[in-house]
């Protein structure tokens, strides 16, 4: 995105009064900038906007608007390219055992991919081999972005994994972040204006202060977000981030994690695991489902005909009445797991059903057309 656009984008939002929205998109792009003038005004903005001092905030947002307009921009990562092939990789732990895979895999700078399944079905198995915590059994990884030569902890640098479980760390948050920062080579007033901007972005600005210790797990989350944007990684490996997140915050860091991913200047790609299905859906770009350590590609799943609908429906009407409501519709299925129904059309629109539904006062509780979701795969 042109840095006209990013600019045209926040001011729409500020016009429409979404500051919070507004606010996240104006530090990702002074972020994309690396101006140490701007990151300065971004704080200061920051301040204001904790403070809850309006018009100081929106006159200081549209000064540092109006600079980014005029400031060269440093020069892009390529946006699509292939930075890492999977090739045919399988991870076996013995005979009778767990087994995943064959998995072939593309991964593209700037793309975000959601991998989801049932329990157990190696979603956290794929992360820690793309991390290189586990060997493979066969296959093998191709990685664009290094050296042929490159060591280990090379990779590690440029390839992050974080599993949903933090490890245990001591001191302030603000003060964990600096040292992580004078590690990746930023010192005195831009390893201080750095982790700022970054405590800032992630949400974690009444927090700066406090010790680790004192977070809650979902803003431990955020911390270790904070800590990986730091080293600029190329691929960044995300094991069940939204776990411990209340559904609002589960959006706000979806959405946090898809524009990071598609930065001006920084792009890198995200790989995330999750049970927030229909979540991870609306921010990836690909969503990857597993089952029994095969993908759907290797289980011959895919997009359904384009003549089929599947909708998910809770009712408090039995199947019989629920039949005979829709039978003008002709459902070529319905099925009832105990909680929801799975009902397949040939030739109807969603309209049409929903038009049905009201029609014959059906009490719906939810409706939802799966036909391109990965949630139809889990009906069994």
């Amino acid at each position: 995105m042109s840095v006209t656009q990013q600019i045209a984008d926040i001011n729409y939002l500020f016009s429409a009064n979404d500051y919070d929205f507004g606010f996240r998109k104006l530090l990702d792009a002074v972020l994309d900038t690396e101006s140490l003038a701007l990151y300065q005004k971004a704080i200061t903005l920051t301040d204001y906007k904790y403070a809850n001092k309006t018009e100081q905030f929106l006159t200081t947002a549209n000064e540092i608007l109006a600079e980014m307009a005029s400031i060269p921009m440093p020069n892009p990562k390529l946006m699509g390219q292939t930075i890492l092939t999977a090739n045919q990789i399988t991870k076996s732990y013995g005979v009778g055992k767990f087994k995943l895979g064959p998995v072939q895999l593309n991964i593209e700078r700037g793309g975000v991919y959601g991998l989801v399944g049932e329990n157990g079905n190696g979603k956290t198995t794929l992360l820690r081999l793309l991390a290189s915590d586990l060997a493979l059994t066969e296959g093998n990884f191709v990685y664009s972005f290094l050296p042929p030569d490159a060591s280990q902890y090379t990779l590690r640098t440029e390839l992050v994994y974080i599993g949903h479980r933090s490890p245990k760390r001591y001191g302030s948050v603000k003060d964990n972040l600096k040292m992580v920062a004078t590690h990746y080579g930023y010192t005195g007033q831009h390893n201080e204006l750095i982790v700022l901007m970054m405590i800032a972005r992630m949400g974690l600005w009444p927090f700066k202060n406090l010790n680790w210790a004192e977070l809650s797990s979902g803003y431990k989350m955020r911390f270790e977000l904070a800590r990986t944007l730091l080293r600029k990684p190329e691929i960044m490996l995300l094991d069940e981030p939204l776990a411990n997140l209340d559904v609002l915050a589960q959006q706000v860091v979806l959405e946090d994690i898809k524009s990071i991913a598609k930065s001006a200047t920084n792009p890198i790609a995200v790989v995330l695991s999750s049970q927030q299905l229909y979540e991870v859906e609306k921010v990836s770009d690909r969503v990857i489902y597993l089952r029994n350590g095969k993908p759907d590609s290797a289980l011959g799943l895919g997009k359904s005909h384009p003549d089929e609908l599947v909708i998910e429906l809770d009712t408090s009407l039995d199947r019989q009445n629920l039949a005979a409501k829709l039978a003008s519709l002709s459902p070529t299925a319905i099925q009832y797991n105990g909680g929801i129904y799975v009902i397949n059309f040939t030739k109807r629109s969603f309209n049409e059903v929903l038009l049905v539904l009201a029609q014959q006062e059906v009490p719906v509780i939810y409706v939802r057309d799966i036909s391109k979701s990965t949630r139809r795969y889990f009906v069994r």
